[in-house]
C-alpha cells in the first residue's frame, strides 16, 4: 500500500512521534493506521528502557495546591537537559503529575505513575511517549504531600526550587514571604528541637575534634583548661543550630529581625515547610562528547 503524506501527518497528530518514525511504522503496517500506533508505542517503549540508565539530574518543581488551600503537593520530575526542562510540553507534563498527586493525597510514585492522566494514557505510558519523542530519560524522582487546618502558600524560584509552607494565622503575602526565605536560606528544620539529631550529633563531633586540635596547637602556657573548651563547644553548637534553623535564621528581606520575630508581630506560627531543589544529591558522571555522539547513533539505528 502507498503511504502518502496525510497518512504520515495523521499519525504524526495522533502519536506525537517523529515524521520518519511515522513513515517507517504505516511501512512496516502496509499502512495500518492501529497496527502503526501500535509499531510506535513499542519502539516507544524500547526507546525509554535503553535511556532508562541515563542520568536526569534536570527536570522541574511543579507544585499543587488544593482550592481550600489546605493540601498541597509537590514533585521533582527529571529530565536529562536543562533545555527540555524549559520545554512548555515537559512542564505541562510535570504539572499534571503534581494534580495526580493532590487528587490522590499521596507520595507512592508508582501509583502516580499507573494513574490515568487527562489523556486517557497512563502517566508512564506519557513519559515513555515523551522519551521517544524527544530523546531524554526522564523520571518522577520525589513526591511530597503537605495537610495543615491553617493555609498552605507557595514560593517558585524559577522551575528548579520550589517550596511549600503550611502556616497558621498570617496572611498570603506573609507565607510567601517565609517560603521566599526557605527558597534563599535553605534551613534544615522549623526550630532546635526539630533539628535530626544524626545531624547535631556529627556537628559536635566535629567541633570537638576542631576545639582540641586548636587547642593542642596552642603553646603550652597558652592552652585552655577543659570548661573553656567545653564552653566554646556549646557557643559553636548553639550558633549551628540558629544558622540551619528556620525560627533562628535572620530574616532574608530585613535581616534585623529575626523570623520567629516576623511571625510573632504577626501573630503567625509555621506548621511545617518543603523545600526542593532539582538534582539535589543526585551524583552527575561526566562523559566523553564523542561517546555521547556514538550513543546517540546507535540508538536512532534501533540498535
Amino acid at each position: 500500500m502507498a503511504i502518502t503524506a496525510a497518512m504520515v501527518k495523521e499519525l504524526r497528530e495522533i502519536t506525537s512521534a517523529g515524521m520518519m518514525d511515522c513513515k517507517k511504522a504505516l511501512t512496516e503496517t502496509d499502512g495500518d493506521m492501529e497496527a502503526a500506533i501500535e509499531f510506535l508505542r513499542k519502539k516507544g517503549m524500547a526507546g525509554a528502557d535503553k535511556k532508562a540508565g541515563r542520568v536526569a539530574a534536570e527536570g522541574v518543581i511543579a507544585i499543587a495546591i488544593s482550592g481550600d488551600k489546605k493540601t498541597a503537593a509537590i514533585a521533582e520530575v527529571n529530565c536529562e537537559t536543562d533545555f527540555v526542562a524549559k520545554g512548555d510540553e515537559f512542564k505541562s507534563f510535570a504539572d499534571e503529575i503534581a494534580q495526580i498527586a493532590l487528587a490522590n493525597k499521596t507520595t507512592d510514585i508508582e501509583a502516580v505513575l499507573a494513574a490515568t492522566m487527562a489523556s486517557g494514557k497512563t502517566v508512564d505510558e506519557r513519559r515513555r511517549e515523551l522519551i521517544a519523542k524527544i530523546g531524554e530519560n526522564m523520571g518522577v524522582r520525589r513526591l511530597e504531600i503537605v495537610e495543615t487546618n491553617g493555609e498552605i502558600g507557595q514560593y517558585q524560584h524559577g522551575e528548579k526550587i520550589g517550596v511549600v509552607v503550611a502556616m497558621e494565622g498570617g496572611n498570603d503575602a506573609l507565607i510567601r514571604d517565609v517560603a521566599m526565605h526557605v527558597a534563599a536560606v535553605k534551613p534544615q528544620a522549623i526550630s532546635t528541637d526539630d533539628l535530626d539529631q544524626a545531624v547535631v550529633e556529627k556537628e559536635r563531633a566535629f567541633q570537638i575534634e576542631k576545639a582540641q586540635e586548636d587547642n593542642a596547637n596552642l603553646p603550652e602556657d597558652k592552652r585552655k583548661p577543659l570548661e573553656i573548651i567545653e564552653k566554646m563547644i556549646e557557643g559553636r553548637m548553639r550558633k549551628f543550630a540558629s544558622d540551619i534553623t528556620l525560627l533562628e535564621q535572620e530574616f532574608v528581606k530585613d535581616p534585623s529581625q529575626k523570623v520567629k520575630d516576623l511571625l510573632k508581630s504577626n501573630s503567625a506560627n509555621v506548621a511545617c515547610f518543603i523545600r526542593l531543589e532539582v538534582g539535589e544529591g543526585i551524583e552527575i558522571q561526566e562523559t566523553n562528547f564523542a561517546d555521547e555522539v556514538a550513543e546517540a547513533a546507535r540508538i536512532a539505528q534501533g540498535k
